[in-house]
């Protein structure tokens, strides 16, 4: 089901009405300042395993948490002083941060590492979500294995691909590039994945696109 809802200023009861079906253990479809993400709420064990389901990914491949500010990162990822000095420049932002967990992740979540990817979408969307539900997204890109690896655009093809989805929060087409990867587990920031926002990591860190790129299912 499509639920039109405004870019910029969302509509109040839209976002309770997608907050609700999170807080009911459901799957929506949201915009964010990259692509469209699937999420779910983190408290939610057999939601996450129907997000594993739809999109036919294996257990080892890692999701990310979407949370409203850097006292949310705070919360549930490890930040040193130096990581806070790095983080300040870029959130909020489209990167995704992979930083050691802290006890507030579910297991479920972690990768071998006990490490998390984390962002703040510079989207007033997933900000109003998160913020309504208190609690974190668990986020995946709108993509399908059927049409590859690249996040759909359309939110009426996300709907279509994705019928477990309780709602998708349309807002017109989404972006093409995911968000950009960062770890952050070492003391100098190393990018994983280049994607959006690459110019200014460029311009001010001097951060350049990486020979290897690995996956991170994020948005």
């Amino acid at each position: 089901m499509r639920i039109e809802i405004h870019p910029e200023h969302p509509e109040p009861r839209k976002i309770a009405r997608a907050v609700h079906a999170l807080r009911s253990g459901e799957c929506i479809a949201y915009p964010t300042d990259t692509v469209y993400g699937l999420g779910c709420s983190i408290d939610d064990k057999r939601a996450i395993e129907s997000l594993y389901l739809m999109k036919q990914m294996t257990r080892t491949q890692p999701l990310a948490l979407v949370v409203p500010d850097l006292s949310g990162i705070a919360r549930f990822a490890v930040v040193q002083d130096f990581h806070y000095r790095f983080l300040k420049h870029l959130v909020p932002g489209p990167y995704t941060f992979i930083l050691e967990a802290t006890r507030e992740v579910p297991k479920l979540l972690m990768m071998k590492r006990k490490t998390i990817g984390i962002r703040v979408p510079a989207h007033p969307i997933p900000i109003a979500l998160t913020r309504e539900l208190g609690a974190p997204i668990i986020s995946t890109t709108a993509s399908h294995p059927l049409d590859g690896p690249d996040a759909l655009q359309d939110p009426d093809d996300i709907d279509d691909r994705f019928p477990m989805l309780s709602m998708v929060l349309d807002v017109g087409w989404g972006g093409a590039h995911p968000s950009t990867v960062i770890d952050l587990t070492q003391t100098e920031p190393r990018l994983v994945r280049a994607g959006a926002g690459m110019e200014l990591l460029e311009e001010r860190f001097g951060m350049r696109r990486p020979l290897d790129e690995t996956s991170l299912e994020d948005d």
